[in-house]
């Protein structure tokens, strides 16, 4: 019989993004295969994780008790409150200081060139210049330099990387928004500002874009903000739900592609 290649698109927005984890506890434990990921932003951390076979209770610990210190590096804002230099180590030492083509699971990270406004995806190269590049919120992050060009968060110019995914050549796409359509938060700092900017920014460029994932997983996060690092649990959680509901069809979906390919 032929399979089906499932490709999972993740999706930017800050804290949100770490309901990625339970979406893809839910998929795990159902047993829902997965041959390709492409992340934006936060999206393409918990995707180089994943992909690199980091167990996902294991990535469940280290969000809830990482403290601050160790990835956070405030500095004399020029081009952002952050250098990056600490998460970047972080993500250099969780991914064994591979390169993106040495993941056993084909992935994708997506940026941005901030000055010419185009998408970049690594497909290869180092995996922590790749998605400290990818997470570079602008503002809050210091910009990456790579190759000449000036790279900033993915989610900017593409928020759930879909059409990355399906030229990996993804069958079926899942694809993460952990972005709400509508957003209840409180606005404390100027961290918030920036971070619920953008993410009313991300979610208007993508309201203009044809989603063309076959199934889109969305789960509730309107109350929790972008900067919220403290709720790591709910925002688990809340992928988890949503992830539950669409079980049943993404099986169906698999089964009805395979029977259509299998008859030809």
């Amino acid at each position: 019989m032929v399979k089906a290649k499932i490709g999972l698109a993740l999706g930017s927005g800050g804290a949100r993004g770490l309901a990625h984890i339970g979406v893809l506890k839910v998929l795990q434990q159902a047993g829902i295969p997965v041959d390709y990921v492409a992340g934006s932003s936060i999206g393409s951390l918990v995707g180089v994780m994943f992909a690199e076979g980091l167990d996902l209770e294991m990535m469940e610990k280290l969000a809830i008790h990482l403290k601050r210190k160790y990835w956070l590096d405030l500095t004399i804002p020029r081009l952002g409150f952050l250098t990056g230099k600490k998460v970047k180590e972080l993500i250099r030492l969780l991914t064994k200081g591979k390169h993106m083509e040495e993941l056993p699971l084909p992935t994708a990270v997506v940026a941005t060139d901030l000055v010419k406004g185009e998408r970049v995806v690594f497909r290869s190269g180092p995996i922590d210049v790749a998605v400290r590049a990818s997470i570079s919120i602008p503002g809050i992050f210091e910009p990456v330099t790579v190759n000449g060009r000036t790279l900033v968060d993915g989610g900017v110019i593409d928020r759930i990387p879909i059409t990355v995914v399906k030229e990996m050549g993804a069958d079926i796409v899942i694809a993460v928004d952990v972005v709400p359509k509508r957003s209840s938060v409180q606005i404390r700092t100027v961290f918030d500002v920036i971070a619920q900017t953008l993410s009313v920014m991300e979610r208007e460029i993508l309201n203009q874009k044809l989603l063309d994932a076959d199934i889109l997983i969305h789960p509730d996060l309107a109350d929790i903000s972008p900067t919220a690092f403290t709720r790591v649990r709910e925002c688990i959680q809340r992928g988890e739900e949503a992830a539950v509901i669409q079980i049943e069809r993404i099986k169906r979906l698999i089964s009805d592609w395979e029977e259509r390919h299998d008859d030809k």
